[in-house]
């Protein structure tokens, strides 16, 4: 199902997290204390929305790296529905899309209710002092998937190539000390999957 980023309330804190990456480790919020900028991503294997963006953003996160931008992404998804979801697929996928970033495994699901995050991809961008500034898309470009128009809802913008322009315009903004420029759009993807008696209202 398709579902639209909620745009949490800016000035947020980040909420902490304590899960473990593909490699077994186990990986924190304040292992990036000194890291000036912080973008947390819910993805997951299986979503056509992540597939479309996600190695672009891996060549994204190489990038702003040596700036000072720290890239975490974070599964979330009950594979009930998708087993290619599951932990040994986070696994197979990280090393086969060669991901530069920390890849954490967020069984319980507690870490994606406590960021409010709703869709794959979400994406939560924070400063240095861990208060959110953005939370909206990567940028305007979306996959082609068979689906009817969602009422309420823009087209999808298929003809454009994923660039991360929304994301480069707010990280820049980040590492210069400055407010990150209006509009925020959404980001769009699929529902995160949710256990059975996790799913919140938003979801």
């Amino acid at each position: 199902m398709l579902r639209m980023s909620r745009q949490v309330a800016e000035g947020e804190a980040a909420p902490d997290f304590d899960l473990p990456d593909t490699l077994g480790n186990r990986r924190t919020l304040a292992e990036f204390v000194e890291k000036p900028a912080l973008l947390v991503a819910f993805i997951c294997n299986h979503c056509p929305f992540v597939l479309h963006v996600i190695d672009e953003l891996a060549a994204f996160a190489r990038e702003y790296e040596p700036k000072g931008l720290q890239v975490v992404a974070i599964s979330s998804n009950d594979p009930g529905e998708f087993p290619e979801d599951d932990y040994a697929h986070m696994r197979l996928f990280a090393q086969e899309r060669d991901l530069p970033f920390p890849y954490l495994h967020d069984e319980s699901q507690d870490v994606a209710l406590a960021y409010g995050a709703i869709c794959t991809p979400d994406f939560f961008l924070y400063n240095g002092e861990r208060k959110l500034v953005y939370n909206g898309q990567f940028d305007a470009s979306r996959p082609k998937i068979n689906r009817p128009p969602v009422p309420g809802l823009p087209p999808l913008r298929t003809d454009l190539p994923v660039t991360g322009e929304d994301m480069r315009r707010a990280v820049n903004a980040v590492l210069a000390g400055q407010a990150v420029p209006e509009p925020h759009h959404p980001s769009a993807g699929c529902s995160i999957k949710w256990k059975e008696g996790k799913d919140p209202w938003w979801g």
